[in-house]
């Protein structure tokens, strides 16, 4: 039994870990690796991956970690408007549709598919089909 579960969890982080690489962020990584798991071994597999995908989303956040000063500059110099937002500006967290300015990332920081905003005086990275933080940017 113990060695039928190390060969699931084996298989589970050969097949997830290259599609939770791209997970952003903790609760991305959790989300995507559960899910993917799940599918390639069940049960053990969704629990299997949800925590390497945690880890994962944990580590490798969107934007690098040798790019995140040099964007921070950027967008001070942009001096883009700042969104007023009574919850707290967290990863996971839902912007409304209305009232919030998306801005394009520049194609030298490598960032597709995200777009940035500025969120009670904070930079955030933003997917923009929900508008979740998937980024806080400090």
């Amino acid at each position: 039994m113990i060695r039928r579960f190390i060969g699931i969890a084996a298989l589970v982080a050969t097949v997830v870990l290259p599609v939770v690489t791209h997970a952003q962020g903790v609760p991305g990584g959790v989300e995507r690796g559960s899910r993917d798991g799940e599918r390639a071994a069940g049960p053990v597999g969704a629990v299997v991956g949800g925590v390497i995908g945690g880890v994962v989303g944990g580590v490798a956040s969107v934007l690098g970690v040798d790019e995140r000063p040099r964007f921070h500059s950027y967008v001070v110099e942009q001096r883009r408007p700042s969104y007023q937002y009574r919850e707290d500006v967290r990863v996971g967290a839902v912007l409304p549709e209305a009232g919030v300015t998306y801005y394009d990332v520049p194609p030298e920081y490598g960032v597709r598919d995200y777009r940035y905003t500025v969120v009670n005086g904070r930079t955030v990275l933003v997917e923009p089909r929900t508008h979740r933080i998937v980024e806080v940017i400090e």
